[in-house]
């Protein structure tokens, strides 16, 4: 019996001393700080171009800032300027955006700014992709050449984990959604202590990123829906059959991804690749209107105001435009990531419900909508959940969303995902 016991005992982790521990909080707290005044430097500077590209100069030259004709000669003019600098850049700034995540490769520091720039050009032009995984790239590569060369007693590993962990912290605004992405990229890993020490020191730089973040440039994602108080079985279907559909929806884009890949890859050089996925993008632009272009963060905002505003239909169009030009946009060249317009897509799958379907919550319908795009399009879990929960200020919604993922997760699971090998096949 007793040797049963002793069979059938936990076994436990050894914990890192808190010596260990204590000299990693300042390069954490530094490597936050930083990364957060890159990423709002970079945020700043494409927001002021934008108003010069789409205000200032068309109202110089007479043309409508948002007209078929503006929109379709910007998108062209961003791809030939991202593609000159992809040409000439050292390193092409740097890698194939269809093959990387959000966990960037460490990048050569003679790379990153043709790849700052890049981004801030897309950012400032009107593809649809959001500034998380160039930021990052640039942070992890700054990050790992800072810590070389002045602390390099320790772990070389450690310096792109605290970048990652801060960029991601000042992007949302929350160190929580740092160290969910942290822990779910541990998961499958030999790890020393325990989960808590591993996240010890990203937490502080996500924490440091996000502080700084929201002292300098304050951006909430909460939509300010109406709120749901008691959830019922109306809502747990909805949320279900919502987040079902974005996942489809979303995985319908996923094997699209490799052929719209292949296709561009075909032209062989940044200087048509990239125009001709401008002049593509143009044409999405004019058809889907002018909320389906940037990144989609502030227009989902203008979404979530009114939702009464369009009907089903235009609704349905938006997320299929959106969708089509996430997917153009990320196959063509243009530096940039899937996660913020993949939350535009979903918003608009959700409202696009409640316009069908009335009893359908404003709420259920955007935070489920957002979940089944960002499983099939990210295929991560805690920041799908995460980021569908901060968009509805309801404690109620996050037992919704649970139930509601289950369902979605068994439709992507398995399946190919939206990240390609470098030689073209999708990574499962």
């Amino acid at each position: 019996m007793a040797q049963d016991s002793a069979q059938q005992a936990p076994s436990t982790v050894p914990a890192t001393p808190a010596r260990a521990l204590l000299p990693l909080i300042l390069p954490a707290l530094a490597i936050g700080v930083i990364s957060s005044l890159l990423f709002v430097g970079v945020s700043v500077a494409a927001e002021k171009l934008q108003g010069v590209l789409w205000d200032n100069l068309p109202r110089a030259l007479g043309i409508g800032g948002y007209s078929t004709l503006w929109i379709s000669v910007m998108l062209t003019a961003t791809g030939i300027a991202v593609g000159l600098v992809v040409w000439k850049a050292p390193g092409h700034a740097g890698p194939d955006p269809a093959t990387v995540g959000l966990n960037a490769p460490t990048l050569p520091l003679s790379v990153l700014p043709g790849l700052l720039l890049a981004a801030a050009l897309m950012l400032a032009g009107g593809p649809s992709l959001g500034p998380e995984n160039p930021i990052i790239a640039v942070n992890v590569g700054l990050a790992v050449w800072l810590g070389r060369r002045f602390l390099p007693r320790l772990p070389g590993g450690l310096w792109g984990a605290l970048a990652e962990a801060a960029t991601i912290g000042a992007l949302f605004g929350t160190p929580v959604a740092a160290a969910l992405v942290i822990s779910e990229a541990l998961t499958g890993q030999q790890t020393r202590g325990l989960l808590w020490d591993n996240l010890f020191a990203p937490l502080a730089a996500g924490a440091a990123g996000a502080i700084t973040t929201d002292l300098l440039h304050h951006a909430s994602f909460d939509l300010h829906l109406p709120p749901i108080d008691r959830p019922d079985a109306v809502d747990v279907l909805s949320a279900v059959v919502v987040a079902s559909v974005g996942a489809l929806l979303g995985m319908c884009a996923v094997r699209a991804f490799p052929y719209l890949h292949a296709a561009f890859q075909r032209l062989r050089h940044p200087m048509l690749m990239l125009p001709v996925g401008g002049l593509v993008l143009g044409a999405l632009g004019a058809l889907g209107g002018p909320l389906t272009l940037f990144k989609g963060l502030d227009q989902l905002a203008e979404l979530a105001r009114a939702p009464e505003g369009w009907s089903a239909g235009q609704f349905a169009t938006m997320t299929v435009v959106k969708l089509a030009a996430l997917c153009v946009a990320a196959t063509c060249g243009f530096r940039g990531g899937r996660i913020f317009p993949s939350v535009f897509i979903g918003t608009a799958l959700g409202l696009c419900a409640h316009a069908l379907v009335p009893a359908v919550s404003p709420a259920v319908g955007v935070a489920a909508g957002v979940l089944g795009m960002l499983l099939a399009i990210t295929r991560q879990g805690w920041v799908s959940l995460f980021t569908a929960a901060v968009l509805v200020a309801s404690p109620t919604i996050l037992a919704l969303l649970c139930v509601a993922s289950l369902p979605a997760w068994l439709l992507v699971t398995g399946r190919p995902q939206m990240q390609l090998r470098p030689d073209g096949t999708s990574v499962r």
